[in-house]
């Protein structure tokens, strides 16, 4: 691959990080599943990814989300959260707030419609974006930092990118059935090696993998166990609460869709300086590793805790049901030098070849029920 060579910081960072991964390995046995390796490359203390110091996001980052690309996101994010939180409670709770763009825009939005916000509450494992959210949000005195997950939330939540970054167990289908690929050390390089699979992990497969016994030797694709626990737990919060809402952003599909048998070798995609590429063993800390989310999988696991799918539906259909384009319309489009990026950035975001189609929005919650305009681009039907 040619790929931006990493400063020699960054490489011993990385170095380090690999004599971690393998010392992990040599007391497992001589090898770890994916999702162990995925977790350590991404959250390991101090060297993972998402847990060190290099910038992520941004044009100086690997990689740009909806927020940094324009405020009209977070601002139509906002016109959904007040309508929810007129329903249940002034609170907001936001998973991997990014650079605190998000929030930033959410709560300016609010603020210019009048809507108070008691809190904005904030869960954020990366110490180098907590604190690029503190120094973005120090006007907002409601936003607080929780070192962990409550027990319980009401009013909206909300998660931009936070379900693909979550470790993902490989599976590849052999002669003989499913097996787990697990990662351990060859000839001092990071190497697959083939794992029968469990009854746990039988089970999942069952559960999500539509048509398995359909799919081809050789199809390797990924489960979700990590993003099930996740959605278990934020429904139990919202079960536990007065009402309220979660709205999840991110890139997939309904199980039908996601286990095609064209799509044999999976989602597995990595992120170095907006480089993409499929090496999850590439300078491990250095890059992301993002797998598509089966919001199949994501939807079932909130129902069976306690909550209701509110909807499902592409970002496009979300967007304009939260008044995007009106919010576009504050800026006169005879301002071509403020207008054109800004409209440059609501294409990326609309358009069913960038962003979107790809993008869907699972929202769940109880007590509440989305807005009639949003609710109108709904495709519950497809999960």
């Amino acid at each position: 691959m040619s790929l931006p060579a990493p400063s020699s910081d960054a490489l011993a960072a990385s170095h380090a990080l690999q004599h971690l991964i393998a010392a992990d390995i040599a007391r497992n046995s001589g090898a770890i599943s994916f999702a162990r390796f995925m977790e350590l490359a991404l959250y390991a203390p101090d060297l993972g990814y998402y847990s060190g110091g290099a910038a992520k996001l941004g044009r100086d980052g690997d990689f740009t989300t909806a927020p940094e690309m324009t405020p009209l996101f977070g601002a139509a994010l906002a016109h959904a959260a007040a309508a929810i939180m007129a329903q249940s409670a002034p609170t907001i709770l936001e998973f991997g707030a990014g650079t605190g763009k998000l929030a930033h825009d959410i709560l300016t939005e609010l603020a210019l419609l009048g809507v108070a916000v008691e809190r904005y509450a904030i869960v954020e494992l990366s110490g180098e974006l907590r604190a690029r959210q503190e120094q973005a949000l120090r006007g907002f005195p409601q936003v607080v930092w929780l070192d962990g997950m409550p027990d319980a939330v009401d009013g909206a939540v909300i998660a931009n990118e936070v379900l693909d970054a979550m470790p993902v167990q490989l599976i590849s289908k052999t002669p003989s059935g499913w097996c787990e690929l697990h990662v351990t050390v060859d000839d001092g390089r990071f190497a697959y090696v083939e794992v029968a699979a469990d009854a746990a992990l039988l089970a999942q497969i069952a559960r999500q993998v539509a048509d398995a016994d359909a799919l081809p030797v050789g199809y390797v694709s990924e489960v979700h166990a990590t993003g099930c626990g996740f959605m278990a737990s934020l429904a139990r919060m919202l079960a536990a609460g007065r009402g309220g809402a979660a709205l999840l952003f991110d890139y997939g599909f309904p199980a039908h869709e996601y286990y095609l048998a064209q799509r044999a070798a999976g989602t597995l995609m990595c992120h170095y300086r907006h480089h993409a590429h499929a090496d999850p063993f590439y300078l491990p800390g250095l890059q992301d590793i993002t797998a598509h989310v089966d919001f199949t999988a994501m939807a079932l696991a909130a129902q069976d805790h306690g909550v209701d799918v509110l909807g499902y539906l592409n970002q496009a259909g979300f967007l304009i049901g939260a008044g995007i384009g009106e919010l576009l319309l504050r800026t006169d489009p005879a301002d071509a030098r403020a207008y054109l990026p800004q409209a440059s950035a609501l294409h990326k975001l609309l358009s069913p070849a960038e962003m979107g189609e790809l993008f869907k929005v699972l929202a769940v919650g109880k007590g509440v029920a989305l807005p009639a305009a949003i609710a109108a681009h709904d495709r519950s039907h497809r999960l």
